[in-house]
């Protein structure tokens, strides 16, 4: 095709495309900036709302991306009776969101070669009364036989991976989780809230200077309410007062961003161990159960989500929430129950949380 047009026109035309171009990659980022900045506002008023609604004296929130941190926020108080308003490095009681450490250290066993999900319990615990069960049914919280697997959310039955990790690891439970903590550099988290009362050197608490940093830790932990149907808070007792594979680690948002960072990065387990623990099972029928290994597995929109949630019977609570295939991670620490309750008593749907519907909605389309 001929060109009708003067080269001093088309050189003109060209320039100017060109400023067009580079303008419009200029203006881009600012643009989603501008609507990240709305959608984290928006996250921020909506939790507000959400946490006096559920009767959350406390509440930590944190957002992490593929490669960093993208948000955080406190909310409330930590300390009723002190006023000490809840910060990001607020320690709170994890509950349940323990067993994914578990599932972790358990996965990283089976990647060395040491374990098989396949090995049954009674190898590692005759007495347990989960003898004929595998590792991948204790962590998935499934029994019976392939052809007839069923679910049951009940986080006690992970118990006996305390001998499991024991079997394949170097040391304890506690030291295992220790160590992991200290390669995370996750330095308000304790193992346990029973930790800084162990003498050194112990199993996950190897020195004095180890022993007085847990204890400042614990310090500093928000305290535990028990919050009645009108909104009174009330100072209560944690649950947990010890380690356990289900239980009693305690930690920040800010360190549990490290954890989330280290996964999505593969720096704890491989790309292909990750997709295993968060694929969920099929039984007989062909349907998919609603929990992975260490993780509940769902679909949002069509949009795969893994998640996992912690609870007490009144004074603490957790969630967390992942989007794989946006490297998108949520997770709130409470000092009541407020997080939890939506899940009582039989777990399998995320969005019965009302916090985990506003994080969907804003982020997930």
């Amino acid at each position: 095709m001929m060109n009708w047009l003067p080269s001093a026109v088309c050189s003109h035309l060209m320039r100017c495309r060109l400023r067009v171009v580079v303008l419009v990659l200029v203006l881009l980022p600012a643009v989603c900036l501008r609507a990240d900045d709305l959608r984290f506002t928006r996250l921020t008023d909506y939790f507000e709302a959400l946490r006096a609604q559920a009767g959350i004296p406390g509440l930590s929130a944190i957002v992490v991306g593929p490669e960093d941190i993208l948000w955080e926020h406190a909310f409330g108080q930590a300390d009723i009776g002190r006023s000490i308003s809840t910060r990001i490095n607020t320690p709170f009681q994890l509950d349940g969101l323990t067993q994914v450490f578990t599932a972790v250290m358990t996965l990283r066993c089976v990647e060395e070669g040491t374990l098989s999900l396949s090995d049954r319990i009674g190898s590692f615990d005759k007495d347990s009364p989960d003898t004929n069960a595998t590792i991948e049914q204790v962590l998935t919280h499934t029994s019976g036989s392939p052809a007839n697997l069923v679910f049951s959310y009940r986080p006690d039955r992970l118990a006996p991976l305390t001998r499991v990790i024991r079997a394949c690891a170097v040391g304890s439970y506690r030291k295992t989780l220790s160590n992991l903590l200290d390669r995370l550099a996750m330095v308000d988290s304790v193992p346990g809230p029973d930790a800084a009362l162990l003498q050194p050197p112990a199993e996950g608490v190897p020195t004095p200077a180890v022993a007085a940093r847990y204890l400042g830790v614990l310090t500093r932990l928000a305290q535990p309410y028990a919050v009645s149907p009108q909104g009174r808070a009330s100072l209560t007792q944690y649950a947990a007062t010890t380690l356990t594979p289900a239980g009693g680690l305690i930690s920040t948002v800010f360190d549990l961003a490290q954890f989330d960072l280290a996964l999505k990065q593969g720096i704890l387990l491989r790309a292909d161990t990750l997709a295993a623990a968060w694929r969920a099972p099929v039984n007989s029928a062909g349907q998919r159960l609603p929990h992975g290994m260490g993780w509940f597995v769902e679909q949002y929109n069509g949009v795969p989500i893994v998640w996992q949630f912690g609870s007490s019977d009144e004074g603490s609570s957790s969630l967390l929430i992942t989007v794989p295939a946006r490297g998108l991670t949520m997770i709130l620490l409470a000092n009541s129950n407020g997080l939890s309750k939506p899940f009582s008593p039989n777990p399998q749907e995320v969005t019965v949380s009302p916090f985990a519907r506003v994080f969907l909605g804003l982020f997930v389309r």
